[in-house]
């Protein structure tokens, strides 16, 4: 497949990206995530310009896709443990049925 062309708007400026057509609708998705959260820190803070505002809405994704990532591991652990509680269960209901 050849890439495509489309435009994105992030902060009322227009950015002319490539990409894959089967990757159009996450770059959308993509964009439409990063002009939001760059609107809530212009409107919710005084960071004056543009490249400090793209920054800070770097930094806060990048914290909130390692917080994501973090609570994952954390919930393949929970369940790696609470499978090896129900094996170690069912042994013991065996051993008590046996």
């Amino acid at each position: 497949m050849s890439p495509i062309s489309l435009t994105i708007r992030i902060l009322d400026k227009d950015y002319q990206v490539n990409c894959q057509p089967d990757e159009r609708d996450a770059l959308i998705l993509s964009a439409k995530m990063l002009d939001e959260k760059m609107e809530e820190i212009r409107r919710g803070s005084h960071i004056i310009g543009v490249e400090r505002i793209a920054v800070m809405a770097a930094l806060n994704l990048a914290h909130d896709l390692i917080r994501s990532e973090q609570s994952a591991q954390d919930g393949e652990e929970s369940s790696h443990l609470l499978q090896s509680m129900n094996s170690k269960l069912s042994s013991a209901l065996s051993d008590l049925n046996g």
